[in-house]
């Protein structure tokens, strides 16, 4: 069994340094890197127009990330569309409400947010307000539970793709030389395929956080060495830290 000495972790590097992940490599002795194997980017404003959307049709935009914001804000921004001060938003958590005072004055009246952070939880929020028509800025790459469950409860709705995930571009001569990887999403597996095409995993151990990457893994005929969340497990650092242990035996 190859012992682990560098992991790639496949996230933006913590903004703290009170991370978990460095408290693993300093109690094992391994050293973990940092890489985004995926981006999120606007759509450019020829290419939303495509869509037929006018944004100022709509009187409530429903917002399920920060990303949503940032990309809905910034394709305003290009498409020189100014949101008027009656326009309400609709957000999944509170934390994601909060993040809008980036864009626009908090104002409780116009700002609503489920409690829970599930999608069933805002669209009992949303159906209080039934008067409103919806705009739901989305990602290429999402699922359609928003919008059948606003179709079941007879809400005025349109989903419009504002941003796309896409590979990070690794430099053709980059030395892959990592003993484990983990991966957040079915996108960082995809990423890791296009640049490069070539690999093999070998004695390269392979992590993945949640169901839908665990499943990219294995559909890229790959082995899943370490999975989350589970059980004893929740988060991806626990799972990490019992496989380190299990490994230093």
């Amino acid at each position: 069994m190859v012992k682990i000495k560098k992991i790639l972790v496949s996230q933006p590097k913590p903004a703290s340094d009170k991370s978990p992940y460095y408290d693993l490599a300093q109690k094992y002795g391994v050293e973990i890197g940092f890489r985004p194997f995926i981006k999120v980017e606007s759509l450019s404003a020829k290419e939303f127009r495509k869509q037929k959307i006018a944004i100022l049709d709509y009187t409530a935009i429903v917002l399920t990330s920060r990303h949503a914001i940032d990309h809905f804000f910034h394709l305003c921004g290009e498409l020189r569309v100014a949101i008027p001060e009656t326009m309400k938003y609709f957000c999944v958590t509170e934390a994601v409400a909060l993040y809008i005072q980036k864009y626009v004055q908090y104002r409780k009246r116009k700002i609503f947010f489920g409690r829970s952070g599930k999608i069933e939880d805002l669209v009992s929020v949303i159906c209080k307000h039934k008067s409103e028509k919806y705009l739901v800025p989305m990602s290429d790459i999402h699922s359609d539970d928003l919008k059948l469950l606003l179709d079941k409860g007879k809400i005025h709705h349109t989903e419009s793709v504002m941003y796309r995930t896409v590979s990070n571009e690794f430099p053709k001569d980059e030395p892959f030389d990592y003993d484990m990887v983990l991966f957040f999403s079915p996108a960082g597996v995809h990423s890791l395929q296009k640049n490069f095409p070539d690999f093999k995993q070998d004695e390269i151990k392979i992590g993945a956080f949640g169901a839908a990457t665990a499943q990219a893994v294995r559909d890229a005929g790959l082995r899943l060495d370490v999975e989350a969340p589970t059980a004893q497990a929740p988060s991806m650092t626990t799972a990490l830290d019992l496989y380190l242990k299990d490994q230093n035996k």
